[in-house]
C-alpha cells in the first residue's frame, strides 16, 4: 500500500468561481484508475494543541504500490490539475508513506 497525503492552504482572496474549479478539479484527482481510495476534505473542528489545522483543504489518496501512485502523477487529469489550479494556493505540504 501507498498513501499520498496532500494539504494546500488556498490564497487570500480565491474568488467563488477558482473555489469551485480548484474543489472540482481536486475531486477529479479521486477518478485516475490507480486511485483505490481517496478521502477529499476540509480541516475536522478538532483542537489539541498537536493539531495543525491551518490548511484549507486535505487529500488522502491510497494506492496499490507506489507503481499506481507514479501512474498518478504522469495522469493528465493530476497534469491537468497542476496546470490549471496551482494559482490557487500559496503552500502545498505532501506527505507520502509506505
Amino acid at each position: 500500500m501507498f498513501v499520498h497525503s496532500v494539504y494546500f492552504w488556498l490564497r487570500d482572496g480565491i474568488k467563488d468561481s477558482e473555489l469551485r474549479q480548484f474543489t472540482s478539479q481536486l475531486q477529479a484527482l479521486t477518478t485516475i484508475p490507480t486511485v483505490k481510495v481517496s478521502y477529499v476534505g476540509v480541516p475536522a473542528a478538532t483542537d489539541r494543541p498537536v493539531i495543525d489545522s491551518s490548511y484549507s483543504y486535505g487529500m488522502i489518496l491510497v494506492f496499490d504500490d507506489r507503481s499506481g501512485h507514479d501512474i498518478y502523477q504522469d495522469h493528465e487529469i493530476h497534469d491537468r490539475f497542476r496546470n490549471e489550479c496551482s494559482t490557487y494556493w500559496s503552500k502545498v505540504l505532501i506527505y507520502d508513506f509506505e
